[in-house]
């Protein structure tokens, strides 16, 4: 009877172990699920972001070179593979603090037709691109924290996917832009 009980109290661990490792596998199953939508919102965001810029450096309302700076930072932006996207996006972001220095610009972009959406739309759009990077950087670095621990090494929970990486940009909006977003 003895080896009986020892054979059930083993089984049972063995259960309770499998139990809590396919708790913990689901959990960072969902973990990376919650970085791949954050990595698409963010990317949506960059997108908006360096569509509106290209639409103000378009509109014929910006200064010239003021135009020329924001087009080609915003079309850099769009058309960066992906190893290169932080360093585009950041040149973005610097040209984008570079032309809206000042309120004067903002003023001449409010003062144009529909300029008042537009400003706006930009404004929302510097806000919203931070705290979507915020957002994924955080997915991340729970995802791994959690792929660090031994466990989740020893018995390859993690599976074939990839280990996730931050998303590092200068993401600074315009002071005068900010201060409009909110």
């Amino acid at each position: 009877m003895p080896t009986l009980t020892t054979l059930i109290w083993i089984a049972v661990a063995l259960l309770l172990i499998g139990v809590y490792l396919s708790w913990t596998a689901g959990r960072l199953d969902r973990l990376h699920a919650r970085i791949d939508a954050a990595r698409a919102a963010l990317d949506a965001q960059l997108l908006r972001r360096a569509s509106i810029a290209q639409e103000l450096a378009t509109a014929g309302v910006l200064d010239p070179a003021a135009s020329i700076v924001l087009y080609q930072a915003a079309h850099d932006a769009r058309q960066a593979e992906e190893e290169q996207r932080e360093v585009a996006e950041s040149e973005l972001s610097q040209a984008l603090r570079a032309v809206f220095a000042e309120s004067a610009q903002v003023e001449a972009v409010r003062a144009a037709p529909g300029g008042d959406e537009t400003a706006g739309e930009l404004a929302a759009a510097v806000r919203r691109v931070p705290m979507a990077r915020r957002f994924h950087n955080d997915s991340v670095r729970a995802a791994r924290a959690l792929r660090r621990h031994r466990k989740v090494r020893w018995f390859r929970l993690a599976g074939h996917a990839p280990f996730p990486l931050a998303f590092e940009m200068d993401d600074g909006p315009p002071p005068v832009l900010a201060d409009r977003a909110q």
